[in-house]
């Protein structure tokens, strides 16, 4: 065959995500049916691959090679290179080659367990029955167990758990479906599972049978999932889901429930297609959906909250749980309140010890901590909350590539960090609040692993303005690089530009809790005109003083306090609110008038938190944005009515809010119920930004509009903005890849850094 003169052989090289979800046996699958000869392997770049045989056979194997790649397989490239026919005979894996070039592979997500897997673990005459740690090149561990690339078993936490016979067989059979999945394991050579109590003394006996009798008599457990350990309690038992609260230091903030399979979720709660292809694709995040009236969950799951956070079973270990206790359970991060996931079978042991009546874990190490994913439905695709465990670390494919190798470092609060390189956005996986050393420490150990595994040595380093964000001292911190400064809400537009596709310029409504403006005052609500590489602020919400600083984002009546006063001065109804807080009230108006310690602020955020606090809804919060998503589970979903902000054109455009303000007094003086009231005014915001949406772009011509920051995790204003603006003919952009919270600063800041380098087009 490889003799004659009719022989072709080609050269192929392979990039995207190539590694660990089965593509060198379904190369050599496909060179066998081809008949074909050559070889294929791993490097630090992607797949290489060699094949000879007849010109027809070799051009339908170059182009079947992306088209019918493995479901887990992302092909980005393939490149082509036509050599000299040697006369090989046979087609086989070669060992990976770990030169000294770029790391351009890019390795995969952890995956779902896939269904081949699941009926393994369920099946009695199967050697994996009940295995907690089945998998295969189709689904399983990946970016949490991997060390280095090329991705082998050799750098993964696996390297200590030696191959059986059987495995062993599995493994380089290439009719197995295990051919070549590199954490291949069975009960005889791979990871233990062993259920340990508080003081980490084994417990005798089946541990997932006595892990369930546990959950059933009310008792806390930690688990060792995936990416760290998670925290379980029976989510129908009001005992044990209070005690989790009490123990974890997590007063209100709702927590995630498993069901055991999808139609125990449609017990709990309400889902649409798009919910429920989310909530059973490989990548299994938490969703965000409206909670069913006969959910049998305890009321301090989600407290005061009409939506429920469910996922599905991801691990084999999971399904066993959920199987064998046949009910939801509350699984939620294993830590304390403010802590990153704890993930070192030591760590949890010191930090959760306090917590959890035992440990259900193993001896599978986790390289990286990685906690769930979470993201909610807005007309028909996802919209991320937080983008962590089965989406990272792929990257965000962005439209023109970055001319320079960059590190965004992200914001303060919900963070993430981005790495630059060619056409890929590589946003890290959830990070969490900096605001210790135990998150700072996560946060450098993350970045240092992220720039090892894809090679990438930072020559520009984008940060926030605000100097005292961690993440901004750890930029400044760096040497031998060119630091870029983006404003915060300015990375909000862009982050929204990148994940559409889009350069700009476009009408951009940034709309948060806090950002560092240039001039002094804190930014929240914003409308700029922006591409990727600069903006201007064409307008805003009218500031109002901010009393005790970042003690009126704790207490959101001092924001009820400034919005009343700049609505009514001294004379100011007479309110529950005020009554709540009279022998404090008058120190906190003055506090606002004088200036002292009372930044202004333009916040939507802070303006959410003023109405919450005078319908009685929140004076106080236990989370960040707790005051404007509890208002948001108060409305009234058929009110149509808002209130009439008035906008002073400008320029700048300045939107009254305090006018929206004067509105919810004069119903609540009404008798009016809060439910209405509370939709009327997310009515009016809307209304407000579509008309000055409508003054810039009769001003400047832009017809796009893109919607970012923390307050568009909110699905009542999101519809309602998008309704007005299209109504009035813009194309609206909203994301659908990074969240547009602070979660999704880090792609924004890297693509401003990228343009400011070299403008895009």
């Amino acid at each position: 065959m490889t003799g004659s003169r009719t022989a072709a052989r080609v050269r192929l090289r392979v990039e995207g995500i190539v590694q660990g979800v089965g593509f060198r046996p379904f190369v050599y699958g496909l060179a066998g049916q081809y008949g074909l000869a050559g070889f294929v392997g791993n490097d630090s770049r992607g797949v290489f691959v060699e094949a000879e045989g007849s010109p027809q056979m070799v051009a339908r194997f170059a182009a079947d090679l992306a088209r019918k790649s493995p479901p887990l397989a992302v092909v980005e490239r393939i490149t082509t290179e036509h050599t000299v026919p040697v006369g090989e005979r046979g087609f086989r894996i070669v060992p990976s080659s770990r030169g000294p070039g770029d790391h351009d592979a890019l390795v995969a997500p952890d995956t779902a367990t896939c269904a081949d897997c699941l009926r393994e673990i369920t099946d009695p005459a199967a050697r994996r029955y009940g295995y907690a740690f089945a998998n295969c090149t189709a689904c399983g561990p990946r970016f949490t167990i991997v060390r280095d690339v090329p991705y082998d078993r050799c750098r993964t936490t696996m390297a200590d758990f030696a191959m059986c016979a059987d495995c062993a067989a599995e493994y380089g059979d290439p009719g197995d479906r295990r051919f070549h999945a590199q954490p291949v394991c069975c009960p005889a050579c791979g990871p233990a599972l062993r259920l340990v109590d508080a003081r980490w003394r084994e417990v005798p006996g089946d541990p997932v049978g006595t892990a369930v009798r546990w959950l059933r008599d009310g008792r806390i457990l930690a688990v060792k999932g995936l990416g760290g350990y998670h925290l379980a309690a029976l989510a129908d038992h009001p005992e044990a889901v209070s005690r989790l609260r009490a123990r974890k230091h997590r007063e209100a903030k709702p927590f995630a429930v498993m069901a055991p399979d999808l139609a125990s979720a449609r017990s709990l709660v309400r889902l649409d297609a798009a919910a429920e292809r989310a909530l059973t694709g490989v990548r299994r995040p938490i969703v965000l959906a409206p909670r069913l009236p006969i959910a049998r969950v305890a009321d301090a799951v989600a407290p005061g909250s009409r939506e429920l956070g469910v996922l599905l079973p991801y691990t084999p270990l999971h399904h066993l749980l959920a199987e064998e206790l046949g009910r939801p359970f509350v699984l939620t991060s294993g830590n304390l309140s403010d802590e990153p996931i704890a993930h070192r079978d030591e760590e949890a042991r010191e930090r959760l010890a306090g917590i959890a009546d035992g440990f259900l874990t193993h001896d599978r190490p986790i390289h990286v901590r990685v906690d769930d994913s979470v993201v909610r439905v807005f007309r028909g695709r996802e919209l991320p909350v937080r983008r962590s465990r089965g989406y990272v670390p792929s990257p965000v494919t962005v439209k023109w590539p970055f001319p320079r190798t960059v590190l965004a470092c992200g914001a303060e609060l919900k963070n993430t960090f981005c790495l630059g390189r060619e056409h890929h956005a590589f946003v890290s996986h959830h990070i969490g609040d900096l605001e210790n050393y135990t998150t700072l420490r996560a946060y450098t150990e993350g970045i240092e692993h992220f720039c090892r595994l894809l090679g990438v040595r930072p020559q520009t380093v984008a940060h926030d303005l605000h100097p005292e964000y961690l993440s901004t001292k750890y930029a400044f911190e760096r040497t031998g690089v060119e630091l870029v400064g983006v404003q915060h809400h300015h990375a909000h537009i862009a982050s929204c530009l990148a994940d559409n596709g889009v350069s700009g310029p476009v009408i951009g409504i940034a709309f948060d809790g806090l950002g560092y403006g240039p001039d002094g005052t804190l930014w929240g609500g914003e409308l700029l005109i922006a591409d990727l590489a600069d903006y201007e602020r064409a307008g805003y919400l009218a500031p109002v003083p901010m009393p005790g600083g970042t003690a009126a984002v704790r207490e959101p009546w001092r924001m009820a306090a400034a919005y009343l006063d700049a609505v009514y001065g001294d004379g100011v109804p007479d309110l529950d609110v005020v009554r709540r807080h009279q022998d404090r009230w008058q120190a906190v108006v003055t506090m606002a008038r004088t200036g002292t310690n009372s930044p202004a602020t333009s916040s939507a955020g802070r303006l959410f938190d003023a109405v919450a606090a005078i319908l009685g809804v929140r004076d106080e919060i236990r989370y960040e944005g707790q005051a404007a998503i509890e208002l948001e589970q108060r409305i009234d979903p058929g009110e149509s009515g808002g209130y009439a902000a008035s906008i002073t054109k400008g320029p700048p455009v300045v939107v009254n809010a305090a006018d929206l303000v004067r509105g919810v007094i004069g119903d609540l003086a009404s008798g009016v119920g809060t439910a209405r009231i509370a939709a009327r005014f997310h009515n009016g915001l809307a209304c407000a930004a579509v008309r000055a949406a409508c003054v810039l772009r009769d001003r400047v011509g832009l017809r796009t509009v893109a919607l970012s920051g923390g307050v568009f995790q909110n699905l009542t204003l999101l519809d309602r903005l998008v309704t007005g603006l299209e109504r009035e003919n813009f194309h609206v952009l909203t994301h659908h890849r990074v969240p547009p919270n602070d979660g999704g600063i880090s792609l924004g800041q890297a693509v401003v850094a990228a343009a400011r380098t070299r403008p895009w087009t």
